[in-house]
């Protein structure tokens, strides 16, 4: 091999690309057109209510897919060796949560999580694109990697003042590590990196699967 494989992100999170590129590896980016809403509706109308960790994987697979669909359909898109989606969302007691919709969900939600602990799923779907004479597989896999986090008491004012920055509109679960809820996190159980939005251990056990080794994506220096 002469250079690394070429990998391409199906999301337009900032996070998770600095998170890959911290690791040595450099993604190209191509964003998904996947109506989430949309498509979990119509996952629970054929399977009934989905369970965190399913959610979190069942939106990483749509976004790999369509991503997929469009540049196998002749939609124009960088050359990738591997196509990833991912996508995150917070367990808390039992229910499902995704981005908030407005400033006013981001400071109810913070307001029940202040004080507590929720789960932060992050679902990762990998696709091999490779011509099989190329040494592709065609495989296509995934799996979902859970971290307990531990949020810190907020008085009414830091929620307000944390919400009023933009941030938890932005993110799944309405908090970061990695920004500005760092401080409002008091610890965590698990790997930080499926808090950010990618699992680099998962990542590297997927590539194992797929008969490849996590330098196959790194830069060489």
């Amino acid at each position: 091999m002469t250079g690394p494989l070429r990998l391409l992100l199906a999301s337009a999170s900032p996070a998770r690309l600095a998170v890959l590129r911290a690791a040595g590896v450099q993604p190209l980016v191509q964003v998904s057109g996947v109506d989430e809403e949309a498509t979990l509706a119509a996952a629970e109308a054929q399977h009934g209510p989905l369970a965190a960790a399913d959610v979190a994987l069942l939106l990483a697979r749509a976004k790999a897919d369509d991503v997929a669909h469009r540049l196998a359909g002749g939609d124009e898109g960088p050359a990738a060796d591997l196509l990833l989606g991912c996508d995150s969302v917070l367990e808390l007691d039992g229910e499902v949560h995704g981005k908030p919709a407005d400033a006013a969900e981001a400071q109810a939600r913070w307001r029940r999580m202040r004080g507590r602990s929720g789960v932060l799923h992050t679902g990762h779907w990998l696709l091999d694109l490779r011509p099989r004479g190329q040494g592709g597989s065609g495989g296509t896999l995934g799996a979902t990697a859970s971290t307990l986090v531990h949020f810190a008491e907020l008085s009414d004012a830091e929620v307000a003042a944390y919400v009023a920055t933009g941030e938890p509109l932005r993110v799944a679960g309405a908090f970061t590590l990695d920004g500005l809820g760092g401080p409002y996190v008091r610890g965590i159980e698990g790997d930080p990196g499926t808090v950010v939005g990618v699992s680099l251990p998962l990542l590297r056990d997927l590539l194992g699967e797929l008969g490849l080794a996590w330098h196959d994506l790194r830069e060489r220096a």
